[in-house]
C-alpha cells in the first residue's frame, strides 16, 4: 500500500510563505518522477510543479519564480516552498508522482491565502 501524506498547510496572509512536504512510503518515490498538484473550489485539479530525481523543477506559469520545489530521497520526501502567496493560490495540495497515478490520491493539505 503507497500512502503520500501532505502537511504544512494553512493560513496566511497575502506575500507570505508556507512550506509543504509530503511524505512517501513504499518503494515508489524511488523510482518516479514527483509532483504537486492543486484544486481549488469550483475548479479542475492542476500541476503545480514537478521535479525528476536530481534535476531541478518544472512549474506551471501561473508559481513560476515564486514556488520552488525540491526533495529529499533518503527521506522519501517532496517539498514545495512557497513564496509570495496570492489569494489565487487558495487551495487543496496534494503530492502524487508525475504523471499521476489515481489511487495515491491522498488528503491534501489546504492553503488559504487571505487578509
Amino acid at each position: 500500500q503507497v500512502q503520500l501524506v501532505e502537511s504544512g498547510g494553512g493560513l496566511v496572509q497575502p506575500g507570505g510563505s508556507l512550506r509543504l512536504s509530503c511524505a512517501a512510503s513504499g518503494s515508489i518515490f524511488s523510482r518516479y518522477s514527483m509532483g504537486w498538484y492543486r484544486q481549488a473550489p469550483g475548479k479542475q485539479r492542476e500541476m503545480v510543479a514537478t521535479i525528476r530525481f536530481i534535476d531541478s523543477g518544472i512549474y506551471a506559469d501561473s508559481v513560476k519564480g515564486r514556488f520552488t520545489i525540491s526533495r529529499d530521497n533518503a527521506k522519501n520526501t517532496v517539498y514545495l516552498q512557497m513564496n509570495s502567496l496570492k489569494p489565487e493560490d487558495t487551495a487543496v495540495y496534494y503530492c502524487n508522482t508525475y504523471p499521476p497515478i489515481d489511487k495515491n490520491w491522498g488528503q491534501g493539505t489546504q492553503v488559504t491565502v487571505s487578509s
